[in-house]
């Protein structure tokens, strides 16, 4: 089957299945959502915060405080674009249909990467401007310098949390145990290595942690990261392409 078969093939398969169209769905309204309600609170308190914290306040980081939820949709998403067919019983007929493992798998990711990508671009710029205007005179524009490119970069981010899961979805195959995995190692694991002081300095370099980076425009205080905001996303591109290169070679070393 020629590659631009394939390609329309899976892009049907992502639109036909309605779980993954949810799960965008979710993805969009949980960022927008918190990010405006975590933008109205700050305009609120704002007065009330020290000199320390006014000279670090970042209105652009804030307006994204709702993709640490968000982020939790495109990991479903991308582990439900993979595992479906594990699920179900399809990937037999999938890659009977398409014998070439790699042609195959990475149709179905440049797919579902571009999807991810377009909607993930379109909410990163919306919360932005809504936490803005909840942020009323406390916020910034999208012309200030560093702005444009945590608003992107904030798009590519959500992107490459899905690639990532998508990744490791190949290699385990089973939604709950990718779920079971990636969920905690998101939510908790990272949360406890980035803030214990004894492994901050590892969880530093997990991939979330440094992806989130590229969404900063004001350092923190005593901020002491050793890679800045591009180089954050391009520690978190390197743990997407081992994911999918494991993924690969699981893929055409076993059967369906």
């Amino acid at each position: 089957m020629a590659a631009a078969q394939v390609v329309r093939s899976e892009w049907t398969k992502i639109r036909s299945v309605a779980s993954t169209v949810w799960t965008l769905s979710l993805a969009v309204v949980v960022t927008l959502a918190l990010g405006m309600l975590i933008s109205a609170l700050s305009n609120r308190e704002f007065d009330r915060l020290g000199p320390e914290d006014r000279f670090t306040f970042d209105p652009t980081l804030i307006s994204f405080a709702g993709m640490s939820l968000g982020q939790l949709a495109m990991i479903v998403f991308g582990v439900l674009v993979v595992s479906n067919e594990y699920s179900t019983g399809m990937i037999r007929t999938s890659l009977a249909a398409v014998p070439q493992r790699g042609t195959f798998l990475f149709s179905k990711i440049a797919v579902a990467t571009l999807l991810a990508l377009l909607v993930s671009l379109a909410t990163a710029f919306a919360t932005f401007f809504l936490g803005q205007a909840m942020l009323d005179e406390h916020g910034t524009s999208i012309g200030e310098p560093g702005v444009l490119r945590a608003v992107v970069g904030g798009g590519l981010y959500m992107t490459l949390i899905a690639v990532f899961s998508m990744g490791v979805a190949t290699m385990l195959r089973s939604p709950m145990l990718s779920l079971g995995i990636l969920m905690p190692f998101f939510f908790l694991i990272s949360s406890v290595l980035g803030n214990v002081p004894a492994t901050e300095k590892i969880g530093r370099f997990l991939p979330d942690q440094a992806g989130r980076k590229i969404m900063e425009v004001v350092p923190a205080a005593g901020d002491d990261t050793p890679y800045g905001p591009w180089g954050g996303l391009g520690i978190m591109a390197l743990w997407v392409v081992a994911a999918l290169v494991g993924g690969y070679v699981l893929l055409r070393r076993r059967d369906a």
